[in-house]
């Protein structure tokens, strides 16, 4: 199973994952030189890391997030993940245009969740989300 998930990561680094690797960083860079705003930048590299290479990884809620997370999401919704969202939307509508390209195309809608609420949430392998590793 390893060896499909580097060559589905492959394909996908190709044709979307650099792209939005770079938006998530750029959203990153920002939020650092606001400097008030570092814990949205930290959160913004965290999901550039898991969007340049999805597979084999997921994301489960932190069991410490509280009412901070939730109040930093609505910022960061209405800053940062509104157009990070828009950003997976219309890079999955290429995709779904050819038959190979649909279960990336599904992959990067999956990801608009965590595009529009990170924090609070944290990067696992799909091995300890389901207990396997």
């Amino acid at each position: 199973m390893k060896v499909l998930e580097v060559i589905l990561n492959v394909i996908w680094l190709i044709f979307c994952g650099i792209w939005m690797a770079i938006a998530y960083a750029v959203a990153g860079i920002i939020c650092f030189i606001l400097i008030i705003t570092i814990p949205f930048g930290i959160a913004a590299f965290r999901i550039a890391g898991f969007v340049i290479w999805p597979f084999g990884r997921t994301t489960v809620e932190r069991s410490d997030a509280g009412a901070p997370s939730c109040v930093g999401n609505v910022i960061w919704m209405v800053f940062a993940g509104w157009w990070l969202a828009l950003a997976h939307i219309a890079t999955s509508i290429p995709l779904f245009l050819s038959i190979i390209g649909i279960p990336f195309g599904w992959a990067n809608l999956k990801m608009i969740p965590i595009s529009l609420m990170p924090l609070g949430r944290e990067v696992v392998s799909t091995d300890e989300r389901f207990g396997w590793g």
